[in-house]
Formats: C-alpha cells, structure tokens, sequence
C-alpha cells in the first residue's frame, strides 16, 4: 500500500529538490513543526481539565500532530517508507524526551500513536497527490 506510483512521481516532480533553496524550502517545514512537537512536550502538565476527555484528546492530539509530520517527511523526503520511519524515530525521541520532562512520562503506546498519525498523513499526503495528477 505504501508503494510510490508513477502518479505520485509525476504529480511531485524529483527535480524540484535539486538545488539547496529547494532542499531548505521543503525541509525548513520539517524541522519548525518537529520543534512544535518538541516544545509542546517540554510543557509538564498538557491537562484541559475535561476528565476523561482529556485522555482522548490528548491521543487525538498525537495523531494530528504526527500526521502533519508524517505528510511534511513525505514531501520532503518523497519516499513513504523513509518519510514513516523518521516519523517513528522522532515518536521515540520525543518519548525519551518527555520521560525527562517533570509531571509527563514516556510511553511506547504513544509512540505508537505516533507512528499511527504519521501513517494517515503519509497516505492522505499521497491520495492528494495521486488525485492532483494530470
């Protein structure tokens, strides 16, 4: 499913990313939102005081946030399995990061929400893309 169609290549041309104005054009993206991510997790305590939907909330906030992510490493990268698993390793990072983080915690089950997020945004990325092409 994570395949690269002819569709996808033609829609985003691999030229556009030749010279360093066009490598800074489509990483510099990559990295503000990476450090979005980084800052929100420097914050100890993320509670909205909803009770039990914070919990939701917090879970549905991963999965936005990786799914942007994950659609930036794809247009930046243009390989879906690349763009998946820096998103994974900066899911684990911020894990870690988090774990040193006073009043939050590291979890694997939200690295996998994570990685889950990146996921959708991969492929809706992808189906925007192969749905753009001429």
């Amino acid at each position: 499913m994570l395949r690269s169609p002819g569709a996808y290549h033609a829609a985003v041309s691999v030229p556009a990313l030749t010279t360093p104005r066009s490598r800074l054009r489509a990483w510099l993206p990559v990295v503000a939102w990476a450090a979005v991510i980084f800052a929100l997790s420097a914050v100890p305590s993320l509670s909205s005081g909803l009770g039990g939907w914070d919990l939701v909330l917090r879970k549905l906030a991963h999965l936005a946030e990786y799914a942007i992510l994950g659609a930036l490493l794809l247009r930046a990268t243009r390989r879906p399995w690349v763009a998946l698993a820096l998103a994974a390793l900066y899911a684990t990072s911020d894990e870690i990061h988090q774990h040193f983080v006073e009043g939050r915690h590291g979890a694997p089950l939200d690295v996998m929400i994570d990685t889950a997020g990146a996921l959708a945004g991969i492929l809706a990325w992808r189906t925007l893309a192969v749905r753009r092409a001429p």
